[in-house]
């Protein structure tokens, strides 16, 4: 909302508003900087990088208050084996999540690659779209709604994918938004800048939640050791196809627009995003881990259970060589 004042020419000059509104982003990040010195690190991963007494000691303070407002916990159950490390480097990450665990690699790849070219297709020409075709002279508005849109539908439907579930809510999601942006590209030539910013609003509902869900899924279904690096590797490897060949791609389909004055051109963008965003869905739908109302430990070991049971069938029908 911030930004809608300072682009706007006739209250700040054009040449500081846009360097106000860029530096926005460095405000928003010393505040996370504040924040974060008062969030304690993950127990998990200092018991990871061997440092458990400080880990110990977080979970400590964390049943004491919980104890204090709510009575006496129950007896922990369970055990789990975690290998202590350092450091765990990107290389290793890479080899172990494409040699022991393909499937949800390729079902993280759709994920991540499908939202990343669904939010270019339509964001990365969406102001173009509005100034160049439709008449729009301050998009601010009009990029706010849509913002809000993002919001709401990320908070509102987030506390389905425990209660319906993952499976169903992250597929649902990435095949509704990816059947509305084709179809927004099909009528996208009949479209004026207010209907096509409720499309926009529309699919961005579904799709924030979508979006979001990618980061869950990644951070659930490997094992602990490596969670937090494999949330790296995949966003890096997501962004780098959708953001570096898409604004490739979208910005040429913007100049030949703009060159023949036909806005159906940009509609190509929308289909490629809406098609990498409903194979994500259906890849979903068949690799998807349902990892809802689970501890990331009960989590670890049926990922490991489920390794060594592959391991143990493609052993008996001679897919690979035996151990042991």
């Amino acid at each position: 909302m911030l930004t809608i004042p300072l682009l706007d020419p006739t209250l700040v000059n054009p040449s500081i508003g846009w360097r106000l509104a860029f530096g926005l982003g460095a405000v928003l990040a010393v505040g996370v900087l504040l924040v974060r010195r008062n969030v304690p690190e993950s127990p998990r991963w200092l018991f990871i990088h061997g440092r458990e007494r400080e880990g110990d000691r977080i979970v400590a303070e964390i049943e004491e208050q919980v104890r204090a407002e709510e009575g006496e916990l129950p007896e922990p159950s369970g055990t789990i084996t975690v290998r202590q490390r350092r450091s765990i480097g990107i290389g290793l990450i890479a080899r172990s999540v494409f040699t022991l665990y393909p499937r949800r690699t390729m079902l993280c790849f759709a994920l991540f690659i499908g939202q990343a070219f669904l939010y270019n297709a339509f964001f990365f020409t969406y102001g173009d779209t509005l100034t160049t075709f439709l008449g729009v002279k301050q998009t601010g508005w009009y990029i706010a709604v849509f913002a809000a849109s993002n919001f709401l539908g990320a908070v509102l439907l987030s506390r389905l994918f425990d209660t319906v579930g993952r499976v169903r809510m992250i597929s649902g999601t990435y095949l509704i938004s990816g059947i509305l942006l084709a179809i927004t590209g099909v009528i996208l030539g009949s479209l004026t800048a207010v209907t096509l910013t409720l499309c926009g609003a529309v699919i961005f509902f579904f799709a924030s939640a979508g979006a979001s869900s990618a980061y869950l899924t990644v951070s659930e279904i490997f094992p602990m050791e490596t969670r937090a690096l494999c949330i790296a590797f995949f966003y890096a490897v997501g962004t780098a196809a959708g953001g570096i060949t898409g604004p490739l791609l979208f910005g040429s389909l913007i100049q030949n627009a703009s060159d023949s004055g036909d806005i159906t051109k940009i509609a190509v963008g929308y289909f490629i995003g809406a098609a990498l965003m409903i194979v994500g869905g259906f890849v979903e739908a068949i690799f998807g881990v349902k990892a809802e109302r689970q501890s990331l430990e009960d989590l670890a070991n049926a990922i490991e259970r489920g390794r060594r049971a592959r391991e143990r069938r493609d052993c008996l029908q001679g897919v690979v060589g035996c151990s042991g």
